[in-house]
């Protein structure tokens, strides 16, 4: 498995309108291929990390012009462009 791990800021403001966006493009989201999980994480100042953990380093990649598509509909609330990284998994845990 592998794991992209986005930095982004959003304008002071917008966790409200942006929580919207990203509640509508959930089927879009989780349908892209590989997608096993989708976290968000955010601060009140708008800073957050988006962590998407797929099938693999090569399906991260296949996906990357629809992640770019899906951060479209957000730029209107962005301080600015996302920092995307790459992992490999070397945990994915859960209860």
């Amino acid at each position: 498995m592998f794991a992209r791990v986005t930095q982004y800021k959003m304008k002071p403001g917008s966790m409200e309108a942006t929580t919207a966006i990203m509640n509508s493009l959930k089927s879009q989201i989780m349908g892209m291929p590989g997608m096993h999980n989708f976290i968000n994480v955010a601060n009140e100042d708008g800073s957050g990390y988006v962590i998407s953990v797929v099938e693999s380093e090569v399906t991260s990649k296949a996906n990357a012009a629809k992640v770019a598509e899906l951060w479209g509909a957000f730029s209107d609330y962005m301080e600015a462009a996302p920092k995307a990284v790459g992992f490999d998994v070397v945990a994915n845990w859960s209860n």
